[in-house]
């Protein structure tokens, strides 16, 4: 991290899935991070094949729903995204919401824009730990872009 930066500052994985690529969210949901003050630094479409997804949901293999998910996450291509900033990881997966979108607020990314579990438009890293690992399954270490917000003063302290 550049100098100057606090020690806090985390990164997290957050993912567009297809659903909300097709439905043209991309940009309101980047906005968002943007306007809560966190830090971009990395971002790549893709379409992810079979075995990046079947690593990346493994803690959800043994679900019933797992190969619907896979076979949904297929279907179409994702935005994959790298942010920065104090508590991002918790504080992003307050800004998605709840996974099922009838338990998710108004304001929040589901609650204004999901109405089924299975189409809940985005990912977000659940820990400082898997966004950890997220990020490097995601991203080579060069994708990953580091530098100085010029309005950082005015979003910490």
């Amino acid at each position: 991290m550049p100098s100057g930066q606090p020690a806090a500052m985390e990164r997290t994985y957050i993912m567009i899935k297809p659903d909300g690529v097709q439905r043209g969210l991309v940009g309101k949901i980047i906005k968002r991070f943007e306007q809560r003050g966190f830090r971009l630094v990395a971002m790549k479409m893709m379409q992810p094949g079979r075995p990046l997804l079947e690593e990346h949901y493994g803690d959800l293999k043994a679900k019933p729903f797992f190969p619907g998910l896979i076979d949904y996450m297929l279907s179409g291509p994702v935005v994959c995204m790298v942010w920065e900033g104090e508590e991002v990881v918790k504080i992003g997966r307050m800004m998605l919401g709840a996974t099922k979108p009838i338990d998710s607020l108004p304001g929040t990314i589901r609650g204004d824009y999901c109405i089924v579990t299975g189409r809940n438009i985005v990912h977000g890293s659940d820990a400082v730990a898997s966004a950890q690992k997220e990020i490097a399954l995601w991203f080579k270490p060069e994708e990953l872009v580091d530098y100085k917000l010029a309005n950082h003063g005015w979003i910490y302290e």
